[in-house]
């Protein structure tokens, strides 16, 4: 995609999704994100109508004049998007693919996220955790972001001695970050392959996430082997998984006999659409993938949004977030 058009699709991503944001998300979103509570602010001299449980006894007790605890509510958070960018996330049997509606939902997000003056990064990934933007604060940012998941820039990866994106940089991170970030090579320095590798990604996320965060996970979970690592994550962070599907994954109409690429493996398999059979094993297999991908996050407490790349993406997530408010309120 050339920069002119990489331009115009963000701008046309802003208009679209800022509208909805405006007038749909943005109350839901505050009413179910909320910061990491109340936290120390200072000790200023007991006034009659304090709460005398906020006293603060070891500087009364060395003063001699009653002291109390002043606290303020940080409200302020940390959002990732974690975003799969494997080559399954290329298919699309309608107008748009799953990356298409990937890329909106990043948008609706974190723009989202800015407009109640929260923190925006983002994690693009496959084989390997391709680019990493720290979060940040403010429009063009949010804008920054959107252009990466829309068109993922070079290099592909971060093996050791590689020059790697423009924030890999020594000098602008400092000393202690820089070395934070070379030991990330441990965790990245395998080549990017076609595939996805949702675990690698996770970790790459508990190194680079200090604090608390809330974390979306946006992918198409072609994957094995990420539930362990997955759990560990929402025990430090507010894990969302949303899961973006395609009618054609489920349902196949009667076509003859097709070729079919395994878009991850690159394997070859030749199948008869004419075959009852063979569409309802389709129908049945993607279903039985689903639901044991709903009980395994259930289980662990992980809430999951399904959108599909042929509808609005706006509708699951006002959803969730409304069930999010009725969930908070028992």
């Amino acid at each position: 995609m050339l920069p002119a058009e990489i331009v115009k699709q963000v701008r046309r991503i802003q208009i679209e999704t800022g509208r909805q944001v405006a007038d749909v998300l943005a109350g839901a979103y505050v009413s179910v994100f909320k910061g990491r509570g109340m936290e120390f602010d200072e000790v200023r001299p007991y006034v009659p109508g304090d709460d005398i449980r906020t006293l603060d006894w070891n500087v009364t007790a060395r003063t001699g004049m009653p002291y109390v605890k002043r606290y303020v509510e940080e409200r302020q958070l940390s959002v990732l998007l974690l975003v799969d960018i494997s080559a399954s996330q290329e298919f699309g049997s309608g107008a748009r693919s799953k990356r298409d509606a990937a890329v909106e939902l990043s948008a609706l997000v974190a723009f989202s996220a800015i407009e109640n003056d929260d923190k925006v990064g983002l994690v693009l990934f496959h084989g390997a955790a391709e680019t990493y933007i720290p979060p940040r604060k403010g429009q063009r940012h949010a804008l920054r972001v959107i252009r990466e998941v829309l068109a993922p820039g070079a290099p592909r990866g971060l093996a050791p001695g590689a020059a790697g994106p423009s924030w890999w940089n020594p000098f602008k991170l400092g000393q202690q970050m820089w070395r934070r970030l070379r030991r990330l090579q441990q965790v990245t320095r395998e080549e990017p392959r076609r595939g996805t590798n949702i675990g690698h990604a996770l970790e790459f996320c508990r190194r680079v996430l200090r604090r608390r965060a809330v974390v979306f996970l946006i992918s198409d979970f072609l994957d094995e082997g990420y539930l362990a690592p997955l759990r560990s994550a929402h025990r430090r962070h507010d894990v969302v998984c949303v899961h973006v599907g395609d009618p054609r994954e489920h349902s196949m109409p009667p076509a003859g006999l097709l070729t079919l690429e395994d878009a991850e493996t690159g394997r070859l398999r030749v199948v008869d659409t004419d075959s009852a059979a063979m569409r309802q094993a389709l129908a049945e297999g993607e279903a039985a993938r689903l639901a044991r991908l709903q009980a395994e996050l259930g289980s662990s407490g992980i809430d999951l949004v399904r959108i599909d790349a042929d509808r609005s993406v706006v509708e699951p997530l006002v959803a969730f977030l409304r069930m999010r408010k009725r969930r908070l309120r028992r």
